[in-house]
């Protein structure tokens, strides 16, 4: 009754019986048997959906643990972005080596409007739209989601390069990436490029760039003088 469905269908349900189920039953049944967000994950795959998104606040505190493990990836760089690529901690090494400055607070913004960091990347046309198709395959993941729409309606308006390659609906694959830019310093640095989700912080995607071998790229990061800085405890 409190789900809002008949006794035989729930029955079924319970039983695993071959039937249709509905993502807005599923939230109705852990509403009314009062499941935390762990178990309504889980029983979204047990019916063979894929999970909501968990709701995470925008304002969530960012774990000083989290904040120590990005800076201490210097000298090479490292980011931790949200589900909309939002920059929510940069290190030292990430700002030196793509140009983010105090203005820059979203990835994908950014590529497209920031002179520097689009300067960086050779040939810039060349990447631009797998970069937008792998905006758009994490959109895809959360439709209607108005996060998305905030991003993609700022961008659109700001650079009409954008609104071409996002009417193209070009849709990229999540993968291993390479990140070459051409540093007006330290010259060409290529990095492989790793994206790991953070398991406490489900909206967060911890992304670290580290040096490809035989390219001289950790060799020229020297020039940038980008150790991190640590802190000698004087004794006594």
């Amino acid at each position: 009754m409190l789900a809002g469905v008949g006794v035989s269908w729930y029955t079924w349900l319970e039983q695993g019986r071959d039937i249709t189920v509905s993502a807005e039953v599923l939230d109705a049944v852990s509403r009314a048997l009062r499941l935390t967000d762990p178990e309504r994950a889980h029983l979204y795959l047990l019916a063979g959906l894929n999970p909501p998104r968990p709701d995470v606040p925008a304002d969530a505190e960012i774990t000083p643990q989290l904040r120590r493990m990005i800076d201490a990836w210097a000298p090479r760089p490292a980011v931790l972005r949200d589900r909309y690529w939002n920059l929510l901690v940069v290190n030292d090494a990430a700002r030196a080596v793509f140009g983010y400055d105090d203005t820059d607070y979203n990835c994908l913004i950014s590529f497209f409007t920031n002179a520097r960091y689009r300067a960086m990347h050779v040939p810039w046309t060349d990447v631009a739209p797998a970069v937008v198709a792998a905006f758009r395959a994490d959109a895809a993941r959360a439709p209607g989601d108005p996060g998305f729409d905030r991003v993609i309606d700022e961008l659109s308006a700001a650079s009409p390069e954008f609104a071409e390659l996002w009417a193209r609906h070009d849709v990229g694959a999540p993968e291993q990436a390479v990140k070459a830019v051409r540093h007006p310093d330290a010259g060409e640095l290529i990095f492989d490029t790793t994206t790991m989700t953070v398991a406490d912080r489900p909206d967060g995607y911890v992304v670290l760039y580290d040096p490809r071998p035989g390219t001289g790229t950790e060799d020229r990061l020297r020039l940038l003088d980008l150790a991190p800085n640590v802190v000698v405890p004087v004794p006594g």
